[in-house]
């Protein structure tokens, strides 16, 4: 994981809020991605594609807040 040892905490979050949040309006992608998901209705392909799109910044954020947690 040394990648991501090397990306800079400003990065990951600004891309996480960028990429992770597009677009602002009327709501962003990843949260009506993830409402399909959890009611049971991301059947189509792009559907899915946008919700692995938006969703892995958010990810990319998560791990590398722990993978900073572990080495404390």
């Amino acid at each position: 994981m040394k990648w991501l040892d090397q990306l800079g905490w400003p990065t990951v979050i600004l891309l996480a809020l960028l990429l992770g949040l597009a677009p602002f309006r009327p709501e962003p992608h990843v949260v009506e991605k993830l409402r399909m998901l959890f009611d049971g209705t991301l059947h189509r392909p792009i559907d899915i594609f946008d919700l692995i799109l938006h969703g892995a910044p958010w990810v990319v954020l998560v791990l590398k807040g722990l993978r900073e947690m572990k080495r404390r």
